[in-house]
Order: C-alpha cells, then structure tokens, then sequence
C-alpha cells in the first residue's frame, strides 16, 4: 500500500519520498528590443519617400505650366501680355528653344520665386530676348535649365520675341562664375543671350555660391 504524508501547503510523500514544488526555469536571456532600429529604419524611409515625391512635384509642377503657359503665348502674340492663369503676375516674354537638345521652353517676365517655379525668368532691366543688347534668362538647375550642364561651345539656341520674330544664337562660351559677379548683367554692344543658373547641378542644398553661366551671340 502506498503511503501518503501530506506535509504542508506545497509539498506531499509518496513512499516515503518527498515531493516539493516545481524548480524554477532558468531566466531566459533577455534579448536586446529591436523596435528603435525599426522605427529609425521606417523613419528614413518615410523621409526618402516625402523628398521623393516632393521632387516628383516640382518636377510636375514646372512641366504642366509650361503647357499653360504656351496657350498664354499665342494670346501674347496676337494680342499683347497674357497670364498663363488668372492669379499669375507674370507673362510669357519669349520662347526659347534648342534644337540639338529638344528643349522647348517659355520665358516668363520677372525673376520672382513664384515665376521661377514654373518656368526661365528674363531679369528686369536687361534687354528683351531677340534685341540687340544683353539680353539675362535664369532658371533652376533641376527643373528647366538642367540641359544647360550639357550644352557645349557652337551649340544653337532659337528664341523667338512677342512678334513672332526669330533670333538665332550660337554658344561663345560656358562658365562658373562667383554669385556675386554682377559682370553678367551689364550691357553688350552686339545682340547676346546670357543663360545662368545655379552650380553644382548636383548639390543637395539650395543657394549655392556660384552660377553656371552659359553666354551666346547671335549667329
């Protein structure tokens, strides 16, 4: 017969053997949290999808005026200034083409922000695109004058004036100039065309300390 002995709360005998409580487990090794690398992992991420699709904006923001502004173009050509869209305080002033390159751009009057964004800007108190003088077009090195990295010397440019009139341009000369360098404004005896735009076309930050100058005369 087996013999039972209760010895308590949390242990008993069986034949005369004693039986207590369980042994503890051993304390599993604690392994390190992996939700910060995680969250830091999904972070980056989110933030190279937010810069991308910023840039994918910009870049689809600048070609879709560029469509709005040709209409304002031809309103332009047959009947004096017209904005692209109703709020715009700027017009088309030119249309800028390179052929060897297939860029067909419009140039718009001013050189605010808020024309920039959409398209090259002639800079006030230059001459008009297509006469005689120097005539001083800006735009940015991501957008609209990119192409300019690769324009090289005795390329052509085409610009055609509010009248309709054609005035052809061959590259002299591609430079980096200081930001600073005011030279580049300055009046020309002969008719010249002064592209510039920010350099290095690859820096990540805006405002950079110099501009890359592309300078043409009429051929």
């Amino acid at each position: 017969m087996s013999t039972f002995f209760v010895n308590g709360p949390s242990s008993f005998a069986v034949r005369g053997r004693s039986y207590g409580p369980p042994s503890p487990e051993p304390a599993r090794e604690r392994r390190p949290r992996r939700w910060p690398v995680t969250s830091a992992i999904l972070l980056l991420v989110a933030l190279a999808a937010w810069q991308l699709a910023g840039a994918a904006w910009i870049h689809a923001k600048a070609a879709l005026a560029q469509h709005l502004i040709a209409s304002a173009w031809e309103g332009t050509k047959s009947g004096g200034p017209a904005r692209p869209w109703p709020w715009a305080d700027t017009h088309p002033v030119a249309r800028l083409t390179v052929p060897s390159r297939g860029i067909d751009l419009y140039v718009l009057a001013g050189t605010s922000g808020r024309s920039l964004a959409f398209g090259p800007g002639h800079v006030d108190g230059t001459a008009l695109p297509g006469s005689a003088g120097n005539s001083v077009i800006v735009a940015h090195r991501d957008t609209h004058f990119a192409f300019l990295r690769d324009l090289r010397e005795d390329e052509e440019i085409d610009v055609e004036d509010a009248r309709g009139r054609r005035t052809r341009y061959r590259v002299r000369e591609v430079a980096v100039v200081d930001k600073h360098d005011t030279r580049l404004l300055d009046p020309a005896d002969s008719p010249q065309l002064t592209l510039i735009t920010c350099w290095p076309f690859d820096a990540v930050q805006p405002g950079t300390s110099q501009r890359y100058v592309v300078i043409a005369d009429r051929a």
